[in-house]
């Protein structure tokens, strides 16, 4: 049991230094392309956008064991609403003040979809993103709401393992015929299967039931190979390989060869890596833009937006997402208690 702790361990592990790169790619070279640094910024940090692509494997890991717990998909929808809304809804607050104290005007939206993207149903009804990290948890969500419904509907692996196969088989066709997708098609294929993501959070599940019942099926192993190697046409060269490497490093700390990463920092910096997704991107280029205003260099601008993006990360996981969770889970124990 100590050694399967430690793996999971490792695994938040990944999840904060994945968090970190998306943080300093937002920074660095997008903040550089969108409004221009007055410093050279390093290219390799372009890989930090392909940090969101380890979360969705990580999350089809963890759904796939928050199921096997979980008993109805009622109580499924509730752990994943108390988990993600409160931290978003507080997220969605201080991000659209922020924007619309400091800036930058461009990325401002109206009140309208402020509230819509509490939903996480803004971006199916054309409204802009408060953050644009928010791109994803949408598909998270939609990613949610399918596993919900194949898992309590097929109620078995047996039966889940099918349609696994075709997801992932539209996947790769999806993919190769991107620009040839018919206009009927286009919604269902790139937004509800999200055929770019869906083998990640495959993969996902395969390897927690790799870890789990360590002697997987032929058949599984080969699902296996075959939504690891969706990443190598999905994506461009060299990111496709970055990808695949970001598999390999999944795998190693399932299987316990990457304890060595739980070390207390980068566990605390995977304990905060959801709120600091949701509020680094924004607000951190509001801060930038102000350190130039005020005559700061560009490097001492991004420590400022860093520094504040950890803070603010810490004071809603420690103030709102834990405090959350911890009261949906008192309910839970009160309601099943009262009806047994």
């Amino acid at each position: 049991m100590q050694a399967q702790q430690n793996r999971l361990t490792a695994l938040d592990a990944l999840r904060g230094i994945a968090a970190l790169g998306v943080v300093l790619f937002h920074y660095l070279p997008y903040y550089h392309k969108l409004y221009g640094h007055d410093f050279s910024v390093p290219s390799f940090l372009d890989f930090g956008r392909y940090g969101v692509h380890l979360f969705f494997m990580l999350s089809g890991f963890v759904i796939f064991m928050t199921l096997e717990r979980t008993r109805t998909a009622r109580w499924f929808a509730l752990a994943r609403a108390f988990r993600l809304l409160p931290a978003l809804w507080a997220a969605i607050a201080l991000t659209f003040l922020s924007v619309h104290w400091l800036g930058p005007a461009d990325r401002a939206v109206g009140p309208g979809s402020a509230l819509l993207n509490m939903t996480l149903l803004h971006e199916y009804l054309d409204h802009p993103h408060v953050d644009g990290a928010y791109w994803s948890l949408v598909i998270e969500a939609t990613f949610y709401v399918w596993i919900a419904l194949l898992f309590y509907g097929l109620n078995s692996w047996q039966r889940l393992r099918p349609v696994f196969w075709l997801w992932t088989a539209i996947s790769y066709i999806g993919v190769l015929w991107w620009k040839s997708i018919p206009d009927t098609l286009d919604f269902l294929v790139k937004d509800l299967l999200f055929v770019r993501y869906a083998p990640l959070f495959i993969s996902g599940m395969l390897i927690f039931r790799w870890y789990k019942y360590s002697k997987p099926p032929a058949a599984d192993i080969t699902l296996l190979a075959l939504t690891i190697g969706h990443c190598l046409i999905a994506y461009k060269a060299p990111y496709n390989l970055f990808v695949l490497s970001c598999y390999g490093l999944f795998i190693l700390a399932s299987a316990g060869y990457l304890n060595i990463l739980s070390r207390p920092g980068i566990l605390w910096l995977g304990s905060i890596s959801y709120t600091l997704y949701l509020l680094h991107q924004n607000i951190g280029y509001g801060m930038i833009r102000l350190s130039y205003q005020i005559g700061l260099p560009g490097p001492a601008g991004v420590a400022i937006a860093l520094i504040t993006a950890l803070g603010l990360a810490s004071a809603v996981h420690y103030g709102v997402e834990k405090p959350a969770l911890s009261a949906f889970r008192r309910w839970r124990v009160l309601r099943v208690d009262s009806t047994q």
